[in-house]
């Protein structure tokens, strides 16, 4: 895994110096091709570096402690160094597996979201609100644009059926698998015997 980091990292570099290159910036599809290559791989090689950067930590306060002619409250804070040292390695090394899995040609695309209120009448209605407006302020939250395409309300302020389009790099990975059917159970206030 450490080796194809390691060219990853290369690779990033290389990006970096053709980027700067007259005639890469000249011919607009190379450049934004290269830049494409160059966002994909900057998550990766940021978290790269900081591996490696915790990983150096590791092995200078080891060798420290190895050396042994320290005094108490040093050692503590060597010892306490090397130890959160560990803990970034692993969560790190987590990380990068994850950064390192194949990715799905569609993740970067637009994604339009369909929510139907189904049988329920208004309450249905109510949850179909409740859904937009979580989806919406997700997507805000993120900067992604939103775009409402198809809306039909209610009275109470639910939507029988909405149609949404929500526009930003990574927008279809995040709601890919928000599909099927969403069901709430609501109980009423009046019932006695509870559930």
């Amino acid at each position: 895994m450490f080796e194809k980091l390691s060219a990853v990292e290369s690779r990033y570099e290389q990006i970096g110096v053709e980027l700067t290159r007259p005639e890469t910036v000249s011919d607009n599809e190379l450049f934004r091709k290269l830049m494409k290559e160059h966002s994909e791989l900057t998550p990766i090689v940021e978290k790269y570096r900081q591996y490696c950067s915790a990983l150096n930590t590791l092995n200078e306060s080891e060798q420290l402690l190895s050396e042994g002619n320290l005094d108490k409250e040093f050692k503590e804070l060597v010892e306490q160094e090397r130890i959160d040292a560990k803990e970034k390695i692993a969560v790190y090394t987590d990380e990068l597996k994850i950064l390192l899995l194949p990715k799905d040609p569609n993740d970067d695309k637009n994604v339009i979201v369909e929510i139907r209120g189904g049988a329920g009448g208004e309450e249905a209605a109510l949850f179909a609100g409740s859904l937009f407006r979580m989806y919406t302020m997700y997507a805000e939250s993120k900067n992604w644009n939103i775009d409402v395409t198809n809306a039909n309300e209610t009275e109470l302020g639910g939507y029988k059926e909405v149609s949404f389009m929500i526009e930003g790099a990574g927008a279809y990975s995040r709601f890919k698998y928000e599909s099927g059917v969403h069901r709430v159970q609501r109980v009423p206030e009046t019932e006695s015997q509870g559930r």
